[in-house]
């Protein structure tokens, strides 16, 4: 089989697109758009919303409003209906919605789960505090009532909801929430922050313990040396320290020995 190198290549001007003058409207405190997600036309998203790695979601002929702290998960798709049927697609507030899932002109009220790969069509109504198991499909027009869990395809009411389930979904949502922050916080570095993580990633990992050690962010070096502080990376050579190059050498290769 042949193999061949692949290259993604991330548009920023295909993360926020208008459609036929109407652009998505995004809180300022939104937690996190992923560099290769999609949100086009009329698309609302709320404070602590975040749209994962692949994941689309488009308002091209309809609204589609995604609530406070709600996740739209890897690769999921989020659209909504105007030829056969005339749906928007309102989602609530700390609505889990997992990789791979489809939520195509549907309702999903606050704290609810559309697990992975799930599909929730045209009309359907998902309540409060229900979930969609992994690779159901919620047929058009059906309502999912409150605190119950739906599976199979047609998606139909195994049990309810319980207690420890329903304590599992509101962490999960906060725990997104943190992920998402961090992810945000990664994804807006520039290419200077960038190489100074990789530069400080290689330090960390090459410098010997017991040689000299970089000094904290924001303190002054004590041991400057011409003002290029104190002995550290540039001074870890083998032509500028022998000594300290042929140790290194020689724990590095015991090291690999074991």
């Amino acid at each position: 089989m042949e193999v061949v190198k692949y290259s993604e290549r991330l548009v920023p001007s295909t993360r926020f697109v208008a459609v036929d003058g109407v652009t998505p409207t995004v809180s300022t405190n939104t937690a996190f758009v992923a560099p290769n997600a999609s949100v086009i036309g009329d698309v609302t998203l709320g404070k602590d919303a975040s749209v994962w790695y692949g994941a689309t979601v488009r308002g091209d002929v309809h609204k589609v409003v995604i609530g406070d702290n709600t996740s739209v998960g890897d690769r999921a798709v989020i659209h909504v209906a105007k030829i056969q049927g005339d749906f928007p697609s309102i989602i609530g507030n700390n609505v889990t919605i997992g990789p791979g899932a489809i939520v195509h002109a549907a309702t999903l009220k606050d704290s609810c789960v559309v697990a992975a790969s799930a599909q929730v069509l045209d009309g359907a109504v998902v309540e409060s505090n229900s979930i969609v198991a992994a690779g159901s499909v919620v047929t058009p027009g059906t309502v999912v009532a409150a605190g119950q869990y739906w599976a199979g395809n047609p998606a139909k009411m195994v049990r309810k909801v319980s207690e420890e389930e329903l304590q599992l979904m509101a962490s999960n949502a906060l725990d997104t929430l943190e992920l998402a922050r961090m992810h945000a916080y990664e994804c807006d570095k520039d290419l200077e922050q960038l190489t100074k993580d990789e530069e400080a990633y290689e330090d960390a990992t090459t410098r010997d313990p017991e040689y000299f050690q970089p000094s904290p962010d924001g303190q002054k070096d004590e041991g400057d040396v011409l003002g290029q502080g104190s002995p550290g990376l540039i001074f870890d050579s083998v032509l500028t320290n022998p000594e300290e190059g042929l140790k290194f050498n020689q724990k590095k290769k015991a090291a690999q020995k074991e």
